[in-house]
């Protein structure tokens, strides 16, 4: 009987991954995903504050990146904290925070543009992960809030997929002064405060802030002294 291209595939690359990582397995077997690290939001964002001075200065540690850890995170994931922030190159959060594999867990867009794929990834880090902490992540010079300064005072709407983008982002815009030079700067905090008070209250997350399992805080990411400034 003829076995198709597809099946063929499929049993290569399982087979593959047998040969690959049983040994992988075997060792996290032996050495389980460590406990979590943060307890509770005030750990972890002291975690996350520790992280990013040692970056500013020049002093990271590479956390969690050896071969220990990427045995122990073959049997699961135990981040202490989620980090939404945006799609920019410039502003990676494990690199910004000094953290490794299985510490954060990463959810990253344009602006911070909550969508429903966006949502459905925190609920996930929330109520499975049992994540204490999440941090909206803006960033200096970000193109999707300076999008929207540009129709905001009077630029075309960009079309298509990047039009939603600017649609998003918006509304904060306008709600916020404009002051001249710095207006961009000034929606860049303004979106992650918006962003992290949009969280607080959505459906599937205002229970456990209320409980105080959950903490939303906004940050934002300084370009030129590689700081993260919390707004809140």
């Amino acid at each position: 009987m003829a076995i198709s291209r597809r099946t063929a595939l499929r049993a290569s690359i399982v087979s593959g991954t047998g040969l690959l990582f049983g040994g992988a397995a075997t060792a996290a077997a032996a050495a389980p995903l460590a406990p979590v690290h943060a307890p509770d939001a005030d750990a972890a964002l002291k975690l996350l504050k520790q992280g990013n001075r040692r970056w500013r200065r020049f002093e990271q540690k590479h956390p969690n990146e050896g071969a220990r850890r990427r045995g122990q995170v073959l049997s699961g994931q135990n981040p202490f904290a989620l980090v939404l922030g945006c799609a920019d190159s410039r502003v990676p959060a494990e690199l910004v925070f000094d953290r490794g594999l299985g510490d954060l867990f990463s959810i990253r867009s344009a602006g911070q543009v909550l969508d429903e794929s966006v949502l459905g990834s925190i609920s996930y880090g929330v109520e499975h992960l049992h994540i204490p902490l999440i941090v909206v992540l803006g960033h200096a010079g970000c193109g999707a809030v300076t999008a929207a300064v540009e129709t905001h005072r009077g630029g075309e709407l960009p079309e298509g997929h990047i039009g939603y983008l600017v649609e998003q982002i918006l509304p904060v815009v306008d709600a916020t002064p404009d002051d001249g030079e710095d207006f961009v700067d000034a929606c860049v905090s303004a979106n992650a405060l918006h962003i992290a008070e949009t969280l607080r209250f959505d459906p599937d997350l205002v229970g456990h802030v209320d409980s105080g399992e959950l903490r939303v805080v906004a940050a934002r990411y300084e370009l030129d002294s590689s700081e993260v400034r919390f707004l809140d």
